[in-house]
């Protein structure tokens, strides 16, 4: 086998192999309970892959920051009948969408 099918085989086996982890991802999403979410701390758990989750909040004013998210929230509420939980999805849907800008 020459050396550019070796390396379409390894990119269509690297592509499967993603497609299969993305796969088993959206599964646990799906069958994951609230009531199994609420009981992780996620800042820990996220915190092992990004090490800044660990240490931020004592370099950052996160009273100052967490005023203005509290500001956004109620705003998304109050201008379109968001619960809670979907002010939340929604502001933080925008902000992925700003990051990946």
């Amino acid at each position: 086998m020459d050396l550019n099918k070796k390396i379409l085989k390894e990119k269509k086996k690297t592509t499967l192999q993603k497609d299969k982890e993305l796969n088993e991802i959206k599964s646990v999403i799906y069958k994951t309970d609230e009531k199994n979410v609420d009981k992780i701390d996620w800042t820990k758990v996220w915190g092992k892959k990004y090490p800044i989750l660990n240490t931020y909040q004592t370099i950052v004013d996160v009273e100052s920051y967490a005023k203005n998210i509290r500001e956004l929230l109620d705003k998304l509420k109050d201008d379109y009948g968001f619960s809670e939980l979907d002010a939340m999805l929604v502001l933080k849907d925008i902000l992925a969408h700003e990051y990946r800008k």
